[in-house]
């Protein structure tokens, strides 16, 4: 039978590789202080509470300069520049890493996107009915969620914390939700993430929320495509920089495309407006995009969808390449758990 390697099988490979390096980098090639880490503004959620990883995400330290170093400009504690040099250090690496791979760091780099298709994979196997795209309405409803996590979670309420206004609980609200806190901690043994905090009022209702939202995400991830990626802050942090990348979704122009839709229905965040016509080339990296390749696979028209680096065309679709895609994932979605199932 002829083995066919699709984009989303080389993306796997990739995405449990990084997984690897993300999780246990430091058992390869660093140890576990965070001061020998490759990058303390990695653009996914790779987590330092995780000490035996190789490098951690960029919200981490943007919450805590928000905290300690930026509300110090404004308690006088501190001049704008010893309170914004380490925010734009950490601002300007991470632009760095955008440049280079854009928002395939989601798509490709981020374990807790790899963690949630491997339990939507899961939930296919175990014939849970799965919701293939959400309604506009819902859509509309969910977008805006990144950009509240983003703006408060992220950088108002640390900031709030470091000029007094709020308790020490909300230093760092994100982290001590993130559901990637719980897994890689979970996944090196640690489980003293998965836990209730009873020291106050506030971090209580914390550690409650952080246990609840990862364990909905598990139950929504198997009927859900990327349930928390759609509320994601890092998704909506990327965004922001998105035109700087050098890695891009491209859409051609209309000639070539008939509309069919295929590519909208196949996105794991639900981006309807990728199957609107383009009169010309144009980039479609959309905010909730994660440049996972997908729509390009199964566009069934030649070159109308193409991930670019640096205008270089990296992977087109092609009428060939979907039905041999095609005829893959039908192989694919006929495997039951029983049948790969121990025996």
């Amino acid at each position: 039978m002829e083995k066919f390697l699709t984009l989303t099988w080389f993306r796997r490979l990739v995405q449990l590789f990084m997984f690897i390096i993300m999780v246990y980098g430091s058992l390869f090639m660093t140890t576990f202080y965070s001061e020998d880490k490759f990058t303390n503004a990695l653009p996914a959620l790779s987590c330092a509470y995780d000490k035996e990883n190789a490098d951690y995400c960029s919200l981490i330290p943007f919450q805590h300069q928000m905290d300690h170093r930026v509300s110090g400009a404004f308690t006088g504690d501190l001049s704008v520049m010893q309170a914004i040099l380490p925010t734009l250090i950490t601002l300007a690496t991470f632009v760095i890493l955008i440049v280079i791979l854009n928002k395939a760091f989601c798509g490709w780099v981020c374990p807790l996107g790899f963690f949630q298709e491997m339990i939507h994979s899961l939930g296919d196997k175990l014939g849970f009915k799965r919701f293939h795209t959400l309604s506009t309405s819902t859509l509309k409803k969910v977008r805006p969620i990144k950009w509240f996590m983003l703006a408060f979670l992220v950088f108002i309420f640390p900031l709030l914390t470091g000029i007094g206004f709020l308790g020490h609980e909300m230093g760092d609200p994100f982290c001590r939700i993130c559901p990637s806190r719980i897994l890689t901690t979970l996944a090196v043994g640690d489980t003293s993430q998965l836990y209730i905090d009873n020291s106050s009022t506030g971090y209580m209702i914390f550690s409650i929320l952080a246990d609840l939202l990862f364990g909905l995400m598990i139950a929504m991830a198997l009927v859900i495509k990327q349930p928390f990626c759609r509320i994601c802050p890092m998704l909506a942090l990327q965004a922001v920089f998105k035109k700087v990348g050098l890695l891009k979704l491209v859409k051609n122009g209309s000639s070539s495309c008939e509309n069919c839709g295929l590519c909208a229905k196949v996105c794991p965040t639900d981006i309807i407006e990728i199957q609107e016509v383009a009169d010309k080339p144009t980039d479609i990296t959309y905010a909730d995009c994660t440049l996972c390749g997908l729509c390009a696979e199964f566009c069934p028209d030649d070159d109308v969808l193409q991930l670019q680096y640096a205008g270089y065309p990296l992977f087109k679709s092609s009428k060939e390449y979907f039905k041999k895609r095609n005829k893959d994932q039908r192989n694919w979605e006929k495997v039951t758990w029983a049948d790969v199932a121990p025996k």
